[in-house]
């Protein structure tokens, strides 16, 4: 029955009451003035109880009787209509979870089981050091301009490579002048029991003899160029990046949010609700989650009362592939400087990167003034937080203070990361789920149950970098 045919259905008995008993008017019109507002406070329930929802002859399920409401598609379809848990969970404070927000804004890959394989490739170093004097007589002796170095990385080298030697420069084409260009060498090729046979390329004349390796001392930055090829060769020496498998366990994080029938109905003198209690919840976990996506250790743990296996996540403190170690209670500006030069050098990483510390390490770094070389000060948003932008020649570091660190002790130390290179993992997405403990006979609450199972990892681990005070 509908509403028209409700309304209908009163309004003839109505006309049968007046004529009957015109003394039965007022009564009528109360009755219909209540019938009115009761349809109009409660018309979702009308509309609701006019929708029928019948099975289909392969299985689907069609609404009759009525439009196709919320209400009615919940019913037909509990799946269909998706709440935006996430959505709603990265606007609860991000500021407080700086990890856990930029890794939900970057996405979360499915993982198919709580541990997560996953391969890293790093790119082939280019720098390496001399680790034995070379004295240029002994080319002399020898009667070739062929010598051989003994690096402490010769793996990073093949024939037809090119290096240029830092702070030793070459010679001119008479090989007597001094020139202002560096010194390059030749590879010619790498020794199997070990050191580097080169030619030098602006060589000195030593004796006669043109061409010759200048005298090279030990620790000597060598930095590895581009190849060199002749007209006729085809092929060079392979170049082979195998990635490196690692693996990381997702950690089940749970919250339960409880509320008792009575507490609900009470009279209360501010506005607290269950929705209230479960967002409080949400940041309560996320501040948890937190210090295990920055501080967790992975491991499997046995829990002989439960029978079964526990996992914890690893936390990316300990992923990240490079350390910063500094001394003073402030920064000064050769202090910045060297700071974003080793996070934005020798790591091929992006340009604009996020360092969150605390409390002392963003006291330390606020101090800094503002210079022609180093600016700071400026507020930028992303992810959903405001940051403080510090630019140098290098790049952009985005400073936000985290009282995670605080709360773990490490008040004077921070994370540098490479926004490009977090990955979040998720077995088990952020969802909710109602318990019936009433009808299970355990409590008469009503109970929520916030589930996550989940892993942050940092590829690429030398684009992200420790920050610790000595």
């Amino acid at each position: 029955m509908n509403i028209y045919t409700m309304i209908k259905r009163c309004v003839r008995k109505a006309e049968v009451a007046v004529i009957n008993n015109p003394l039965a008017t007022l009564y009528v019109v109360g009755v219909l003035t209540m019938l009115l507002v009761s349809v109009l406070c409660n018309y979702h329930d009308g509309v609701l109880a006019a929708a029928v929802v019948v099975p289909g002859v392969a299985g689907g399920r069609h609404v009759v009787d009525g439009p196709l409401t919320t209400d009615v598609a919940r019913e037909a379809s509990p799946e269909l209509l998706l709440n935006e848990i996430d959505r709603q969970i990265v606007k609860i404070r991000p500021m407080a979870t700086p990890v856990d927000q930029i890794s939900r804004y970057a996405g979360a890959k499915h993982a198919g089981s709580m541990q997560v394989d996953y391969y890293n490739v790093d790119t082939k170093p280019t720098v390496t050091y001399l680790s034995d004097d070379y004295d240029e007589n002994t080319a002399t002796a020898s009667g070739s301009v062929k010598v051989t170095l003994s690096t402490e990385n010769d793996e990073i080298f093949d024939a037809s490579d090119t290096i240029l030697v830092q702070g030793v420069y070459g010679y001119e084409r008479d090989g007597m002048t001094r020139s202002n260009r560096e010194l390059v060498l030749y590879v010619t090729s790498r020794d199997s029991d070990g050191g580097v046979t080169v030619m030098a390329v602006n060589g000195k004349r030593i004796k006669g003899v043109d061409g010759c390796v200048p005298t090279i001392d030990a620790g000597t930055t060598l930095i590895r160029m581009g190849r060199a090829a002749s007209e006729l060769d085809v092929m060079s020496p392979q170049h082979e990046a195998m990635p490196q498998k690692n693996t990381q366990y997702c950690q089940l994080f749970k919250m339960q949010v409880e509320q008792s029938v009575l507490q609900k109905l009470a009279n209360k003198e501010v506005d607290w609700t269950m929705s209230d209690q479960e967002e409080a919840a949400i940041y309560d976990m996320r501040l948890g989650m937190e210090k295990s996506l920055l501080f967790g250790v992975k491991r499997r743990l046995w829990n002989p009362d439960k029978k079964e296996n526990i996992m914890f996540t690893e936390g990316i403190w300990y992923q990240a592939g490079k350390d910063f170690r500094y001394e003073n209670d402030v920064f000064s500006e050769e202090d910045v400087v060297e700071l974003m030069r080793q996070a934005f050098t020798g790591n091929n990483g992006s340009k604009r990167k996020i360092l969150i510390g605390g409390s002392k390490l963003i006291g330390a770094l606020s101090h800094l003034n503002v210079t022609r070389v180093v600016t700071s000060g400026e507020s930028v948003s992303k992810w959903g937080i405001d940051f403080t932008e510090l630019r140098s020649k290098f790049g952009t570091l985005y400073l936000l203070l985290s009282e995670v660190f605080d709360d773990c002790g490490m008040a004077d130390n921070g994370l540098i990361i490479d926004p490009e290179y977090i990955q979040k993992y998720s077995h088990v997405p952020f969802s909710t789920e109602a318990l019936n403990l009433k009808s299970s006979g355990l409590r008469n609450t009503d109970a929520l149950v916030l589930t996550e199972a989940s892993c942050v990892v940092l590829r690429y681990p030398n684009s992200h970098m420790r920050v610790t005070r000595i």
